[in-house]
C-alpha cells in the first residue's frame, strides 16, 4: 500500500485526495505537519495561491522538511500553484521549495477569465487523449539540462519531469480522468525512496 500525501494548507485538496482514494492499492493522506510528511511515500503540491501557500510552508515550519525527503528521493507532484512551489526560478519573485531547474511564469495564462479546457495526448502518461483544466495556470520558460519536457501546449512548456520531481500548468484533480494521478502513482512505486523504505 503506497501512502500518498496531499499537502493541505490551502487550495486544491480535497479533489486530489477523492482522485487518489479510487486508485487501488492507494492510501491518501491530508499533509499539514512534519509528522504527516514522514509519514508518506509520496507528495502532491496542489493548485490553490502559491505566495499564500508559501507563506504557510513558513509558519508551519514545513519548508525543510519537504526540501529534505525531496533530496531524498520522495516524489512530488505540483500541479499550477504547486508547479510555482516547486521551480527554482519565478519570474519577477523569490523561489519558495527551489527544487526544480525551471523557470516560471506565474498567471502565464491571465486571470480566471482566461482559464480553459483541453484535450491532449501524453503518450508517456496515457495512450489517449487526457482532459486539462488551466486555471490562472502559470506556464514554464526555461528548463534545465535534466528536465524532460512531457507536454508543449500552443509553444508553452506545460508539463516537466525531472528525476523524482513531477510539474504540471494543469489540474488533473478537477476532472474523473485518473491517468495523471496514475502515472505519479506508479512513479511512486517505482522510486528509491519507496524501494528503501521497503529494504528497511
Amino acid at each position: 500500500m503506497s501512502k500518498i500525501g496531499v499537502l493541505s494548507l490551502q487550495g486544491g485538496v480535497e479533489e486530489h485526495l477523492e482522485l487518489l482514494s479510487q486508485i487501488e492499492g492507494v492510501e491518501p493522506l491530508a499533509v499539514k505537519k512534519k509528522d504527516d510528511i514522514l509519514k508518506v511515500d509520496g507528495l502532491i503540491l496542489p493548485g490553490g495561491e502559491s505566495t499564500t501557500i508559501g507563506k504557510l510552508l513558513d509558519i508551519f515550519d514545513l519548508k525543510d522538511t519537504i526540501v529534505s525527503r525531496a533530496n531524498a528521493g520522495i516524489p512530488l507532484w505540483g500541479t499550477c500553484a504547486g508547479m510555482i512551489l516547486l521551480a527554482k526560478e519565478i519570474d519577477g519573485e523569490k523561489s519558495h521549495l527551489n527544487l526544480m531547474d525551471i523557470k516560471v511564469r506565474r498567471n502565464g495564462y491571465g486571470n480566471q477569465l482566461d482559464s480553459f479546457k483541453r484535450e491532449v495526448s501524453i503518450p508517456k502518461v496515457s495512450n489517449k487523449a487526457i482532459p486539462l483544466v488551466f486555471i490562472r495556470a502559470p506556464f514554464v520558460e526555461e528548463v534545465g539540462p535534466s528536465t524532460e519536457i512531457l507536454l508543449k501546449l500552443d509553444g508553452k512548456i506545460v508539463g516537466v519531469e525531472e528525476e523524482n520531481l513531477l510539474a504540471t500548468s494543469f489540474h488533473p484533480e478537477l476532472e474523473n480522468d485518473l491517468s495523471f494521478h496514475k502515472y505519479f502513482v506508479n512513479k511512486v512505486k517505482k522510486s528509491s525512496y519507496s524501494n528503501l523504505k521497503i529494504a528497511k
